[in-house]
């Protein structure tokens, strides 16, 4: 068990050739924006309101407000610690190695599983426009199912294929972040601010429509977390649970410390800054759909947004929502494909995967690191039936969002004079807010998702006590007793 519990002194986060800094806030702003503005708030309204009703609306707060906290737990770390690798950084230099592992295992789940279902998700979008104009068959266009019997009784028929669409997406996403981080991050604002445009015309169109009949009953599922058929919990709080998945995001902005100008200052905007603006169109945007129609009426829906604009007789309002929800939604792959590479430059660094693979280009990016990340999400995206698994991001999430709150909390009693260019407001509640706050949305999640989680962590910790002690630069350097 030695060197389990080794830490990496604060001072030495950073180590290697340096990432070049290109990215002032609004850059780091707009990278937060378009990882967190997706296929979240496009189509998980309508699983949140199959699952919580108008309650929905405190869904949205709940999430967002636990992420808020979280956000501001990680503004601290990152302006403290400006290095790549985000919580898996700060957790090595304050909770451990062991811990450090698990939560860079776990942000592997969450950024991998992103980007694949987003990518997945846009094919959805693709696949129809290539197969009727460029002739691809079915089985190219999209992945394999598993075959056996559903939830519901009905049998499925296993089916083999390979999504070359989302293969492809994720291509020409790392072709862009390969070129170089300020480029990539031009392109990223434009495609942000088509989204957010997007969403206030969605905003401005519905909102005159709004019933307040509509929001009765506000809560028929309850305001807790209630298992119902199929694993499926239902009330505010199971709906939060999984509508978390459209908060996260912001995180990504602490694996870019490396690359802004003035880390100490453009961080804490970019981070707290995307969260205030994503939780605000969030809110207006949910109040907006529920207001307007019955929620039975847009439940369960894929394309929320574009429903309901069809309900109200604004079929062509509708289109150019769902034209430009294609057009941007690969911002949230850059984002989090981006975070996924300089996570895994991060642990290259300390030894964890091979040094070589932490190589910095002459542009100033990581092109072996971004290559391999890029493979591993494609080969997901392409080749696995991702749909089946996607809600274990939410639990990688919340273990990392959970590590980053607790190091914030221990550095401010084991270093309080530390220099800190973001302190975060009421700390002693806003810590222990997010560490609570995101325990309770774990224990929401469907329990085959928590126990698939526990799987793969142990699968992780197995790694890490055959092959990753040994290999942690930290520990070779360390005296031998």
């Amino acid at each position: 068990m030695t060197g389990w519990h080794r830490r990496k002194p604060i001072e030495t986060a950073r180590t290697g050739p340096r990432l070049t800094p290109t990215l002032s806030w609004p850059h780091l702003m707009a990278l937060g924006v378009g990882a967190i503005v997706g296929t979240g708030i496009l189509t998980l309204i309508g699983t949140g309101v199959d699952r919580a009703g108008p309650a929905i609306l405190i869904s949205f707060a709940v999430a967002g407000a636990i992420c808020a906290f979280a956000a501001l737990a990680y503004a601290e770390m990152a302006t403290m610690m400006p290095a790549a690798g985000s919580a898996y950084t700060y957790s090595y230099a304050v909770l451990g190695e062991t811990i450090a592992w698990i939560v860079g295992w776990s942000l592997i789940l969450e950024y991998s599983l992103v980007v694949s279902t987003v990518a997945v998700g846009w094919s959805g979008y693709a696949s129809p426009l290539l197969e009727q104009h460029l002739g691809l068959p079915h089985y190219l266009t999209h992945g394999p199912t598993l075959g056996g019997i559903a939830c519901d009784g009905k049998v499925q028929q296993a089916s083999f294929g390979m999504n070359l669409p989302a293969i492809g997406i994720i291509a020409i996403v790392t072709a862009l972040l390969v070129r170089g981080t300020h480029d990539s991050a031009r392109v990223n604002t434009a495609l942000v601010i088509l989204k957010m445009a997007t969403l206030t015309l969605f905003v401005a169109v519905v909102f005159p429509h709004f019933n307040a009949a509509n929001l009765h009953p506000f809560a028929p599922f309850g305001y807790g977390s209630e298992a119902g058929a199929c694993g499926v919990k239902r009330g505010a709080m199971g709906a939060a649970a999984i509508i978390f998945f459209s908060f996260y995001g912001f995180d990504a902005i602490s694996t870019a410390a490396e690359e802004a100008k003035r880390p100490e200052r453009d961080l804490a905007i970019g981070i707290v800054g995307s969260m205030l603006v994503c939780t605000l169109i969030y809110v207006l945007v949910a109040a907006a759909a529920v207001g307007a129609l019955p929620y039975t009426k847009f439940a369960n829906s894929s394309e929320t947004l574009a429903l309901i604009l069809r309900e109200l007789g604004q079929d062509r309002v509708a289109q150019v929502v769902a034209i430009a929800a294609v057009i941007a939604l690969p911002t949230v792959i850059l984002g989090f494909l981006y975070g996924q590479s300089r996570i895994f430059l991060g642990m290259a660094r300390d030894g964890f995967l091979p040094p070589r693979l932490a190589v910095i280009s002459r542009r100033g990016t990581p092109v072996r690191i971004t290559v391999l990340t890029a493979v591993v999400v494609a080969i997901l995206a392409g080749a696995l039936p991702i749909d089946q698994i996607a809600a274990l991001a939410n639990a990688g999430t919340l273990i990392a969002f959970i590590a980053v709150a607790i190091c914030m909390l221990v550095m401010r009693r084991r270093a309080p004079h530390i220099k800190r260019p973001f302190r975060t407001p009421l700390v002693w509640l806003v810590g222990p807010g997010a560490i609570l706050g995101c325990l309770y949305l774990f224990s929401s999640l469907p329990l085959k998702t928590i126990l698939w989680c526990l799987l793969w962590n142990a699968f992780g910790l197995g790694i890490y006590a055959f092959y990753g002690r040994h290999r942690s630069l930290l520990g070779q350097e360390a005296p031998k007793l």
